[in-house]
């Protein structure tokens, strides 16, 4: 293909989670194969092996060829015959590798020619599109309605020429030959994925609250100002909590063996990650979660990709640390989904029991002076997890991602506002039902989250904790003085008839709307009501006034006027004549005393 290009637009630092994957999967001195169109930062990432890239554009293999790399164009039917590699990498899928200016061999027909191409004991890397992921089901436009120039063919379930699940992937990758091993679940898009989970774990522990963080931040992030038809973190993170969570994954990262009774394979025996996380911003590169004899453990990988502190971000109030990623991850529920749950279900007991739990293992972590420091003081709702015994036991609560730290001491007071505001925030303008009254605003609401902490805070405080909240997330992104006022302005003017941060879904965006008709119609009968009272009023006073103009009118209000005259002459007199002998008096005395 002459005049084409596949290479990704969307590019991660280093690869992102695919890189640090091939990094665990590829040993040194491989021979790894890059068939497809993939991040030309990978290239970086197998410096120390020999590798060879397929493609059917020409424009991306003289691109990929002034970077150093072995370059075949041609597509499949282009692999020199006879040619093995230890490491096949097709994390593009087998239609990008197919050109449509030859001969067309299909899904299966593609999968066979790779799966030759892999030596006895090596390994391919199979992606698998998912035709019912979270990024189908919250998309705008259907997918079989798809007249972009790339889509000359559109696949869904109903072609049985590609597999639809891992199960139907494993089959085929039987039939080449291959012996199917792990399986990642990609989130938020199978192209450009920023979290890779273990398909087996993400199905074995749907409460996990590990899972439950990394799959809303990489939809939030990864659909961030898209129109989308729902909430894409709140549909991956249902799906979690119902055992779905692989089953509506974008896609699907399928590892493969070739069987050698020969040797051991040259990769697949090192033990791979739980979780692959990319983050940012801030990065800290690629963070995995590996299990160990001890339970999941947090592991920070990469470095080269973490910026450095912007000359005007102020590092005196928050920051990232990435070498707070090495210790054990808490087992546990994310506390924002417990309360959450709580509030659709009006269990204000499950509520009270959460909130003073939380508020006295802030307060235990608070130094003399009532100051928190350090990853605590930024412990919120979902940066939280939680083990509890039942309603009779005390909770036990853990910051899940340590690497968050304040570098200033956070009053407690701030710290559990600010944590309460967030919530508060986001279960308003998200349309959530709660058991308190719609009339509520969002500091009206965190003060009441925090007497159920058995805390009293006062607006005046919440008001400082969204300051503090300014600050810390404009010390974390780096913005400067502008920007923080901005950002300072933006989280002031939070109302409930506002719209989530985050992705525009057009159902939320038509809850906003809801609840802007509901405050309108509740704004317009109060001014009914209003203008009723002062109508009401306004003819009481005409009442009266025609009542007195008519009393003055009579002939007793005109006697009774003659009589009162002289009485009222007569104390106004008085009260002159007292003033003029107290004045007199007051002279008298300094001349008495003079003499």
């Amino acid at each position: 293909m002459l005049a084409w290009s596949d290479l990704p637009e969307q590019r991660l630092a280093e690869g992102g989670p695919l890189g640090a994957l091939l990094a665990r999967v590829v040993p040194a001195g491989a021979r790894v194969l890059l068939a497809g169109p993939h991040d030309p930062a990978l290239l970086d990432r197998l410096a120390h092996t020999e590798v060879t890239c397929l493609l059917r554009s020409h424009p991306d293999g003289v691109t990929l060829a002034d970077r150093g790399a072995r370059v075949v164009v041609g597509g499949p039917t282009g692999l020199p015959a006879g040619e093995h590699w230890d490491v096949v990498v097709a994390a593009a899928g087998p239609d990008a590798v197919e050109s449509v200016e030859g001969q067309r061999l299909g899904w299966d027909g593609v999968l066979a020619r790779l799966a030759d191409a892999v030596a006895p004991g090596g390994t391919l890397l199979l992606r698998v599109d998912n035709p019912l992921g979270v990024h189908r089901l919250v998309a705008t436009a259907p997918w079989y309605a798809d007249r972009a120039d790339s889509a000359w063919s559109v696949g869904g379930v109903l072609d049985t020429g590609r597999p639809a699940n891992p199960e139907q992937a494993r089959a085929r990758l039987t039939a080449v030959g291959l012996r199917a091993g792990a399986c990642f679940a990609a989130y938020p898009e199978p192209s450009a994925p920023t979290v890779l989970v273990a398909a087996d774990e993400l199905d074995r522990r749907p409460t996990s609250g590990l899972f439950d963080a990394v799959l809303h931040g990489a939809c939030v992030g990864g659909f961030a100002g898209t129109a989308v038809l729902q909430d894409p973190a709140r549909l991956a993170v249902d799906a979690l909590h119902a055992g779905l969570g692989s089953a509506l994954a974008p896609g699907w990262l399928l590892l493969a063996h070739r069987p050698d009774p020969q040797r051991s394979p040259l990769a697949g025996t090192a033990a791979l990650p739980v979780v692959l996380v990319q983050t940012g911003p801030p990065g800290v590169g690629v963070v995995e979660v590996v299990d160990g004899p001890d339970g999941w453990r947090w592991r920070a990988t990469g470095g080269s990709d973490r910026p450095a502190p912007a000359p005007f971000a102020t590092r005196e109030v928050a920051h990232r640390d990435a070498d707070a990623l090495d210790g054990p991850v808490p087992e546990g529920r994310l506390l924002r989904t417990l309360l959450l749950d709580a509030c659709l279900r009006r269990d204000l007991d499950t509520l009270r029991h959460l909130l003073r739990g939380y508020a006295g293992w802030l307060a235990a972590r608070a130094d003399t002076d009532g100051r928190l420091t350090g990853a605590t003081a930024l412990a919120g709702t979902d940066n939280v997890v939680v083990t509890d015994g039942g309603v009779d036991a005390a909770p036990a609560f853990a910051v899940l991602d340590p690497s968050w730290r304040a570098s200033t001491p956070l009053d407690l007071d701030v710290a559990l506002a600010r944590s309460l505001w967030r919530f508060a925030a986001a279960l308003l303008t998200g349309g959530y039902a709660h058991p308190w009254t719609s009339t509520l605003d969002v500091a009206g609401l965190t003060v009441v989250l925090g007497g159920l902490a058995g805390r009293e805070l006062s607006r005046a405080t919440v008001d400082e904790a969204v300051e503090a909240e300014a600050a810390i997330t404009a010390a974390l992104r780096g913005l400067d003085g502008d920007g923080r006022v901005r950002l300072a302005d933006e989280l002031r003017g939070v109302t409930p008839t506002d719209p989530p941060a985050g992705p525009r879904s057009y159902q939320q965006l038509r809850e906003a709307w809801v609840r802007q008709r509901e405050e309108m119609t509740r704004l317009a009968a109060l001014l009914k009501w209003t203008e009723e009272l002062l109508t009401s009023r306004e003819r009481a006073l005409r009442r009266a006034d025609a009542t007195i103009n008519l009393l003055s009118g009579s002939l007793s209000y005109r006697v009774g006027r003659l009589a009162i005259t002289p009485a009222r002459l007569a104390k106004r007199g008085a009260r002159a004549a007292k003033r003029r002998a107290t004045a007199a008096l007051s002279q008298r005395r300094p001349r008495e005393e003079q003499q």
